[in-house]
């Protein structure tokens, strides 16, 4: 794969992981609050949103290892988990952002 075919499968997998992103915010978050369904899960549970997210986010990567492991008939495509888990770990990082007050970066 050549640079510049590397850089439109980035520019790809950003557009489908956006848009991924705002479904999940319309179906799960349950208002203005982008965390809103790990909040209420995490209450529940009694644990820390981040852990709740691990979870999730865990689910997906079991699936990315068994389709690196070789096992191709899963009923979500191996591209699917990669956007999911690239969606967990950029909630993730909001999530510390906010527990710790950090305001965006300009060079991150």
């Amino acid at each position: 794969m050549t640079q510049a075919d590397m850089k439109a499968v980035m520019e790809q997998v950003f557009r489908e992981c956006d848009a991924l992103r705002g479904a999940g915010q319309l179906e799960y978050a349950g208002g203005a609050d982008a965390f809103g369904n790990f909040n209420r899960l995490a209450q529940m549970l009694g644990l820390d949103r981040k852990a709740v997210l691990l979870v999730y986010a865990v689910k997906h990567w079991d699936g990315i290892a068994s389709y690196v492991r070789g096992h191709r008939s899963q009923r979500e495509h191996v591209f699917g988990r990669i956007n999911d888990l690239i969606v967990y770990l950029i909630l993730l990082r909001g999530m510390i952002q906010e527990d710790e007050h950090e305001d965006i970066p300009d060079d991150a």
